[in-house]
Formats: structure tokens, sequence, C-alpha cells
């Protein structure tokens, strides 16, 4: 989970590409994307230095319960699957506006409802048949069957009828309504095969990818342990301007341990390269000795324009135990996140009061209130909700039930923070049991709403949509993202409110006040962020000069990075001799180095 806080100047640079990418449709009347003068042409961030092949070895997390990313919705998902199955169009890397891939061209109506698609007749699956309109279609249909666990893609996709086949090549969906989100939900729609999918349970389609479209094909599987993708050589793509230099590594790897601290440990022995640091005590404390001394392993601290993700404790107001806000607000104010920061986390962090921390900016102050530790409001809160002591126990109680918080978790890492928490709860009569199972347990305990609270980390997209976390209608659907089961009419009217607007800053004022009302709720006790990505890997990459790219964390570095012989024969010979690498920049800027 990556983390990030933007800053004033970063706010506008993305607002203005973001108005390039979609507020451009208001300008118009029929569209045609991309723009009649668009040429294929080099990636600025790639580097013209990158070389093909070679295998690296990558960390991600626990092993999920499904490689599909339609089934289960992870970052390392998207980004793996992302690798597999091209959409309909990409989006430039540096001013997200859009590009070619699986589709030509869309036409864009003037009324905004229709969207005729045009397949590039060059396109083609990885056993070579070609990818068409029926393909497209048979993607809604799999996606929007009700049976199907694929609940977060369905909230973009319902605001289309079925789309009909104009011919083997071309597909037109038409809109229910205008929507801002419509031109990206298409655009950003994987494709499936059809002549692969289809009479099989999708559902179960977790470990297999026989057919792919994308530059990478799915490689060996053992069970819990690794996962490796392969390069293809017959990518009807390959060629093209934009990615050279893009897609370098023959063979990604990506290794699964229970535990972060497990992972950097095997890190440390060699058995990964690549390691994006989460744990703070690790990157201020633990990254000495032989290897970093002599520059063999690289730690560096990346500052781009990656979207903030934020982090909390989620509740599930469907349970009564969390169905009062004075509760839920009671129970933010007894976690002590002044103290986890300063005492476990090295003061790395800033502590959280936005679902969005990069639409408050110096114009738009955020008016959230940090709810502070303090118990004396959080009893008081409690009372007045109607919890009491019992004089026997201590414990508080209510209409005869003890007040007894499950957090379901699925890291050991977790445990030293509820600690802390579990101790303050203790003090004012509630009890916290902790109840952890491994990832993929977990997964399906959040699918069906099967928990009371838990950590839960959210990436962040380029175009902010509030529509599948916080909508009503989003709360019962199972395997989706609205996981608290937040519901509120206020915040209802403004979703539906922001749908036809393509105005970005117009957009974000509604955006805004969404995130007050939501924040004012506590579905999530919110906790902290970070605005740089903390890298370690073993010296033996080339990289852009800008180390990743613009919008994305480390994930960057599986498409833009390459084993560099010079280097990796350098780090062989220094580790054989005990000598000492030069050292490589600690703080790398987007900005500063990026001279596209």
């Amino acid at each position: 989970m990556s983390l990030r806080n933007r800053t004033f100047s970063f706010l506008c640079r993305f607002m203005s590409c973001a108005t390039l990418f979609l507020g451009c449709l208001s300008l118009r009347a029929e569209q045609v994307i991309p723009s009649e003068d668009w040429e294929d042409d080099y990636n600025p961030i790639a580097s013209p230095d990158a070389l093909v092949g070679g295998k690296v070895r990558i960390y991600a997390a626990q092993y999920p319960k499904s490689f599909n990313y339609y089934l289960d919705t992870t970052a390392y998902n998207a980004t793996i699957y992302g690798m597999m199955f091209d959409t309909l169009m990409g989006i430039h890397p540096v001013d997200a506006s859009f590009e070619p891939l699986i589709a030509e061209s869309i036409t864009v109506s003037d009324d905004k409802l229709s969207f005729l698609v045009k397949i590039d007749d060059r396109a083609r699956w990885s056993d070579g048949k070609p990818i068409t309109a029926q393909d497209v279609a048979f993607t809604y249909e799999t996606i929007m069957k009700p049976e199907n666990l694929t609940g977060p893609h369905k909230v973009g996709l319902q605001e289309f009828e079925a789309p009909e086949v104009v011919d083997d090549l071309t597909i037109r969906f038409t809109a229910k309504v205008a929507h801002w989100r419509n031109v990206l939900t298409i655009a950003t729609l994987q494709i499936l095969p059809k002549h692969f999918y289809e009479g099989k349970d999708f559902n179960k389609s977790n470990f297999e990818f026989p057919v792919v479209s994308g530059l990478y094909r799915f490689g060996t599987v053992k069970e819990g342990v690794s996962a490796t993708i392969e390069r293809r050589a017959d990518w009807w793509l390959k060629d093209a301007k934009r990615f050279q230099g893009v897609g370098n590594f023959q063979t990604l790897e990506f290794r699964f341990y229970p535990e972060r601290e497990m992972a950097y440990e095997a890190f440390k022995k060699g058995e990964f390269d690549i390691h994006a640091v989460y744990t703070s005590h690790i990157w201020v404390n633990n990254t000495e000795g032989e290897a970093f001394d002599k520059n063999w392993i690289v730690k560096q601290a990346i500052t781009n324009h990656e979207p903030p993700s934020w982090q909390g404790f989620a509740m599930n107001t469907r349970r009564d135990l969390f169905s009062d806000r004075r509760v839920r607000l009671a129970l933010a104010h007894l976690l002590n996140r002044e103290r986890m920061n300063n005492e476990l986390m090295f003061k790395q962090y800033t502590l959280s009061n936005s679902f969005s921390s990069d639409l408050w900016d110096e114009e738009h102050p955020n008016p959230n209130p940090l709810y502070e530790y303090n118990k004396e409001k959080a009893r008081a809160l409690l009372a007045e909700a109607g919890w009491k002591a019992n004089p026997q126990t201590g414990k508080l109680e209510k209409d005869g039930k003890q007040f007894l918080i499950r957090f379901l978790t699925r890291s050991a890492s977790s445990d030293k923070f509820l600690v802390v928490y579990k101790e303050d709860l203790a003090d004012l009569g509630i009890d916290l049991e902790i109840v952890r199972k491994d990832w993929a347990a977990w997964m399906k305990d959040m699918d069906e709403f099967n928990y009371d609270m838990t950590w839960a980390a959210w990436g962040a997209s380029l175009f902010k949509d509030p529509e599948s976390m916080w909508y009503s209608k989003e709360a019962d659907r199972p395997a989706g993202q609205n996981i608290t089961g937040f519901k509120s009419e206020k915040v209802d009217a403004l979703i539906e409110k922001q749908r036809s607007i393509y105005d970005i800053a117009e957009r974000n004022d509604i955006l805004r006040e969404i995130d007050q009302l939501v924040y004012q709720e506590v579905p999530y006790i919110l906790l902290w962020h970070i605005d740089y990505t903390r890298m370690l890997y073993w010296n033996k990459f080339g990289t852009p000069y800008t180390v990743l790219s613009k919008f994305e964390n480390e994930r960057s570095a599986w498409n833009y990075w390459w084993i560099d012989p010079d280097a990796k024969a350098d780090l062989e010979q220094a580790m054989e001799e005990g000598k000492a690498l030069a050292p490589l920049p600690y703080d790398i800027s987007f900005d500063e180095e990026f001279d596209g």
C-alpha cells in the first residue's frame, strides 16, 4: 500500500492534465479520441539505454486469493493483471491523455451518451486469434453477471446498456445517463478472450491465464511461494515507439511472504531484488551493515506525483456496535495516533484528516479537525450513546451486551499498534479481540462483510470517483468497495450531482463537500500517510533518471527498469572482493530529474 500526500503545486499540474484528459469532452460536439494529431512517439520517461532480458525478483505481499484482478482488486493484482491484459486504450505516462491500445479510437457523441469503439485490426490474442468486438461485449457480460464477484468493476459499467456489436471490429456503448466517468470506464476496460472464458465459471478463474493480450503471459506458480510472468516476443505492439524501453525484464518473479518483516530479511539475504519499505523502523534503524555501507543495496527516497493513498481502521456500520456515530467518534478519540507515530514510527508520518488530502490546498484549506486522542471526550460520547460500566466487572455494557470489538487482521506487524489501542480501550471497559487470518481468508471475510473492525488501506486513482466507496447503493454489494456499509442521503445527492460535471475544478468542489461529510460520519478511523516512496534495491539495475514514473510507486520499476550488465558485474565483483560501489543519490525528485 503506497501512501502519498500531494502538494499544492502538484494539485495544479494534476488538475491541468486531468482537464486535458476528460474535460476536453465538453469543448466540442462529437469527438474522436485520441485527437487527430496523435502519433506514436517514444515514452518520455523510458530510457533509450534500457535493455531487454534478464529476471527480476519482486516482493508481492501475501499470497492472493486470486491473480484475477476482476475478482481480487489488490494493487499488486492490478499491475500484474494489467501487464497481461490490455485495456481498450492506454494513458500517456506524463500528460494522462488517451492513447490507442486495443482500440484505435473512441468516438463520443455530442450528447456524450454514445461511444463508438473501433478496434485496431492488428490486435491479437497471444494464441494468434484476432481481438474482436465480440470479446469486448463478452467482457461486459462477464463483469455484469450478478453471480460473478466483480463488484467494484460493475460500478462504472452499470451506467451502460449492453453494448451493441456493429461488426467484428466495431462496438457501440450507450450510456443510460451522461457521466464524466463513462469514457474512462470504456477506455480502461481490460478485455477478456471470449473463446477461452465462454462456458467457464469466471469466479473460479483465479490462477490460469493461457490466453492474454498484453506484453506478458502468465508463467509458473508455486502455491503460496511465487509466481512468474514472461515477456512475449510476439506481442503485436512490441515495435511501437511508445513501448520501447518499457517492459524490459524477460521474467518477473513475484515472491510472497506472510509478513513484511520476514520479506525484508529475505531481501537482505538476496532472495529478491527490489523492496519498497512501508515499515518505519526498518527504514530508520535497520538499513545498516556491509551491503548498505558498501552500496551493494541502494537506499532512495523518491518523490513523484502518485495520487495520495490512505488507510484507517474500517468499522462495519452494518453491525449494531458501530451504527451510532457517537460510538465511532469515541473510538477515534481512543486511538493514540500521536503516540504511535512518535514511539513506533519515528515521527515519519503525517496524521490524516481527509480521505483525499490532495483536494485541500492553500486556496482550499482542510476544515476537517484531527480527532485527537482524548479519553474524556470518548467517555462522554459513549455514555451519551447509552454505554455504561458494569459495576461488578468494569466492562461497558448496553442492553445486556458487553462492548467487544473483534479486530480482523492479516498481519502480525499490526500487533504493536493494536496493543496500544487495546490498552486504551480497556481503560474505558472495552475489550478488543484480535482475529488474524491470511490474505485469502481476510479477503473472503471482507467480501462477505464478516468483520467488526479491520485495518484497510486504499490506493488512489488519478481521477477521483466517490461512488464505489461512499454511495449507499454500493453498501450491500458483495465484494464491493463500500466495506463499511456507509450510507448518507446527503453524500448520495452529491455523488449524483457530480456525475454530469465534466469540469474537474467544479467537480473537486463537490468532492471536498463529500470528503467533509464522510469524515464527520467516521466510517474509518483515519491513520497516517507519507509523501514519498522508500526504495531499497540491489545495485544491478539501470533506471530512468526519475527512477520511478510520474504517477506510480515502486511498481513502475517493473516496467521501466532493466538489468544493467555492467552494474551487475560490478556488484558481483564488489561482493566477491568486499569492496564498495559508488553511492547513488538518496533523494530523487521526479520534477527535478524529468526533462521530457
